[in-house]
């Protein structure tokens, strides 16, 4: 059986990690090389960072701070924000990541995923969506979760595993930073859809959540922020309560 992953997020903004709910109100947490270093060293299995803002300021990713996360760390790292063209992953590869996430430039190009699994294996590249409940539909939302795409968020996953994306970032619009737990009723319609790893993100507020996630078939990873960042949780601590939960973890 394959360990279950735990991967704390790096929401990236102006230089600096900050957290929001729902996708608003950010506050700024730290420094994200400082908190690269912190994450390598606790325990975490893979490593998310996004630059929020990228694709709303319709610009390239910021690859300074990023050469300088990927020099700390020694765990997978996921990279995304801006990513519209094959040269973007280009560069955000070189500058260290082992994985590439797209979300809105595939939105707006859904033929990077095909041509990205071509050039580099569908393994590097994760396709991830901000979903948000519309009129009883999950629909995918662009732009940080500005911009309602009127896309059905369940036919656009399958349609990017298609296309060849090797694993997907669920983030829920609706519990993220919420701490109620994970939107596991999303989560499963997802799992029912699509049969590549999923990463379930939005709503983490203590272990259990996680527990609970791992219950769900399907579910390969649990990605948080506020939590790990406010060091609420201990990411050590977390995959030894799994583990005495019956889940595979990597200790």
């Amino acid at each position: 059986m394959l360990a279950k992953r735990i991967i704390p997020c790096l929401d990236v903004k102006d230089g600096r990690v900050v957290k929001g709910t729902n996708f608003e109100g950010l506050r700024d947490m730290a420094d994200p090389v400082e908190m690269a270093r912190f994450y390598n060293e606790a325990g975490a299995d893979e490593l998310v960072f996004y630059d929020i803002t990228a694709s709303v300021e319709g610009r390239g990713l910021f690859t300074d701070i990023l050469r300088q996360v990927a020099s700390e760390i020694f765990i997978p790292l996921t990279v995304g924000g801006g990513i519209r063209t094959l040269e973007d992953f280009d560069r955000v590869l070189k500058c260290g990541a082992d994985k590439v996430s797209v979300n809105s430039g595939a939105i707006a190009n859904p033929n990077i995923i095909a041509a990205a699994a071509k050039r580099y294996g569908d393994q590097c590249v994760v396709l991830s969506m901000d979903v948000k409940r519309v009129n009883g539909q999950f629909r995918l939302f662009a732009k940080g979760g500005r911009e309602d795409t009127g896309i059905d968020a369940m036919d656009w996953a399958e349609r990017g595993v298609k296309e060849g994306a090797g694993e997907i970032v669920l983030n829920s619009i609706d519990t993220d930073g919420v701490k109620n737990g994970f939107d596991l009723e999303m989560l499963d319609a997802l799992a029912a859809r699509v049969h590549v790893p999923i990463i379930a993100s939005g709503g983490a507020g203590n272990m259990e959540d996680f527990a609970e996630l791992f219950a769900h078939p399907g579910m390969d990873g649990g990605l948080a922020a506020s939590i790990f960042h406010s060091r609420q949780v201990s990411i050590r601590e977390l995959k030894r309560y799994l583990r005495g939960r019956g889940v595979e973890m990597r200790l």
